[in-house]
């Protein structure tokens, strides 16, 4: 069975029998999101994705207490990544809400397929990333975004445009979310 297609039955499933109160069905959304299969992982994301009791919220929640990063950093980098689109898939093949590289979600040993294994999959290679730099988050995110080899190839963030851009924005919607609401961890 397709990945995308397990997936949406999944969550078929898991609407039916986990409804979220005062929301849509996540896959009515999903459905209205016509960029998300394009390959542009920067197609907007579902609406239901900034409520607060989405599974996409709940999955940073658990996956920020399992690895002792903040809700907010996972929830930025989610944002740049993908806007939260647990279906987008970026043109050099990264997938979902936190745009794991197969290879990536494989030595992880998380679906990337499954949103909440491919968030809980991101923090985890993130917080490896935060503990190779010595907790440098500049450096972990470019590395995130480059790869750690190319970081450590030059020596710092690398000077490719769209990372120094990638770097920017996950560290600017961070302090926006850290700012704006008060983290429960």
């Amino acid at each position: 069975m397709e990945p995308l297609l397990f997936w949406a039955l999944e969550t078929l499933f898991l609407n039916d029998f986990a409804p979220q109160p005062n929301s849509a069905p996540l896959f009515q959304n999903l459905l209205a999101t016509k960029t998300a299969m394009t390959g542009n992982s920067s197609a907007s994301a579902p609406s239901q994705a900034s409520s607060p009791n989405t599974p996409i919220e709940k999955s940073i929640q658990l996956a920020a207490q399992q690895t002792g990063l903040s809700p907010a950093l996972l929830k930025a980098v989610a944002t740049v990544e993908s806007s939260l689109n647990p279906l987008a898939v970026s043109s050099a093949g990264a997938v979902g809400v936190m745009q794991l590289m197969p290879q990536t979600a494989e030595s992880l040993h998380v679906d990337p397929y499954n949103a909440g294994q491919n968030v809980l999959g991101g923090a985890e290679y993130l917080k490896s990333l935060l503990d190779t730099f010595q907790g440098d988050l500049p450096l972990a995110l470019a590395a995130y975004n480059a790869g750690p080899g190319a970081v450590q190839h030059f020596g710092g963030i690398p000077p490719y445009r769209q990372t120094q851009n990638y770097v920017q924005k996950v560290l600017s919607q961070y302090q926006t979310l850290c700012s704006s609401t008060p983290e429960v961890t």
